[in-house]
């Protein structure tokens, strides 16, 4: 007998808050961290839709498996995305000696099909909505120097 694919949805939109309100997010290779440490979780069956990271916090739209409870899926994206940013970030340890990136603090709602829209267009416009600019830090290849 073959499995059949889940066709419901389960889309959330989520708010995660830095402990303290540090400003974590101002430069994109920690964005970067971040997000491939919840993308991870794809091989669990989460599908993730738009991010947002304004400065000191992060708002994001996952599709959750049914077998994951909200709270379960809270604790696995939280946890897999502060081990990425800690193991690619070795400043973070002095910042948060603990080793506990995100504060308590976290938001959750159902966004259904018909309200997804409008909840990945607020994620979307949350840098305009803060008036952020995020720093572009990630290395960069010189095309003037490599061989040709």
């Amino acid at each position: 007998m073959t499995r059949q694919k889940d066709t419901r949805n389960n889309w959330m939109t989520f708010q995660f808050v830095t402990k303290c309100r540090y400003n974590c997010f101002r430069r994109q290779s920690v964005i970067d961290s971040c997000v491939e440490g919840f993308k991870e979780l794809e091989a669990f069956g989460f599908e993730f839709g738009e991010m947002g990271f304004p400065l000191n916090h992060a708002h994001l739209a996952v599709n959750l498996p049914k077998k994951y409870s909200v709270q379960d899926a809270l604790v696995m994206l939280k946890s897999h995305s502060a081990k990425r940013i800690f193991a690619e970030h070795h400043g973070f340890r002095k910042r948060y000696p603990r080793g506990s990136f995100w504060s308590q603090y976290e938001h959750h709602e159902s966004a259904g099909r018909k309200d997804k829209k409008d909840a990945e267009d607020y994620i979307r416009n949350q840098l305009k909505h803060h008036n952020v600019t995020i720093i572009d830090d990630r290395q960069q290849r010189l095309n003037s120097f490599t061989a040709e």
